[in-house]
């Protein structure tokens, strides 16, 4: 079965998103800052109040989306994907939220994530995905840990887009099979403890750029609610990415998708499946 020039174009447009992590980018064009200077402040060592709350957030933001997503996800649909309404919902907790200061990141960010959770939960099924399936479940958590280089020293075989999936896939599957048996009412089975922590350690990367943000002064002055809008605008693109590759391993095997998709890695000009 040969794919069409349509699935072709999807797969570049997934590699694009899911290899170039476009936060710092995202946020020189918002504010007006060369990209290089606004890397070099997202890049660097994070106070000890930072990292303190980041690493509290992180873990409570997880640990709730995980716990409330069975509850609160509807049956599919087969309406488009809806983001603009999730992206204006994060905007207003990062505005809120804006006027206080990193204290408030261990309140604002399980709210921030769980508004972008639902936004991708909405293009997982916009993609064919049901939401009502543990397995679409997982694979929207899984978005959390995706995107989160920092430098292009960073190593590219724990970064990139299947790196991630692989490092990830022993803490999905048990967590996979845990809640496929019983939901993911408790948090504290120990199939969920671990891929908890594998998702925040991940995540709270982009949280702590996400932090360090508000503090470039030019920033800062501009307010929550436009880094939260760049924030929520990040893993969107990498939900898109994700279940635009799921959908074509579902047609064509996991295994031809993943082989054609590191062609382009290799600078494969001609892609096949």
């Amino acid at each position: 079965m040969e794919p069409t020039e349509t699935e072709l174009s999807t797969l570049r447009d997934a590699y694009k998103q899911l290899e170039n992590p476009s936060l710092a980018i995202r946020i020189s064009s918002a504010v007006g800052m060369p990209v290089e200077a606004v890397t070099r402040e997202l890049g660097k060592r994070a106070p000890a109040a930072v990292v303190d709350a980041v690493s509290k957030s992180t873990h409570k933001a997880i640990e709730f989306v995980l716990q409330s997503s069975m509850r609160s996800i509807k049956a599919a649909d087969q309406a488009p994907a809806s983001p603009r309404w999730h992206t204006a919902a994060a905007m207003t907790t990062g505005a809120v939220a804006g006027f206080f200061g990193i204290e408030t990141l261990i309140v604002e960010l399980p709210l921030t994530t769980g508004i972008m959770f639902r936004s991708i939960a909405d293009i997982a099924r916009a993609e064919g995905e049901s939401p009502q399936d543990p397995e679409t479940i997982i694979n929207c958590m899984q978005v959390f840990a995706m995107g989160s280089r920092v430098s292009d020293k960073d190593d590219a075989a724990e970064t990139s887009y299947y790196g991630v999936r692989v490092a990830l896939s022993k803490a999905v599957t048990d967590a996979l099979q845990y809640v496929a048996s019983h939901g993911a009412a408790s948090a504290s089975a120990p199939a969920l403890v671990r891929l908890i922590s594998a998702l925040a350690s991940r995540f709270g990367v982009v949280v702590t750029q996400k932090a360090m943000a508000q503090t470039i002064p030019v920033i800062g002055a501009i307010g929550g609610g436009l880094v939260n809008t760049i924030f929520i605008s990040h893993f969107q693109d990498m939900a898109r990415g994700h279940f635009a590759i799921r959908g074509l391993e579902r047609k064509y095997d996991a295994d031809v998708i993943r082989e054609a998709y590191l062609q382009l890695g290799r600078g494969g000009g001609d892609v096949y499946f």
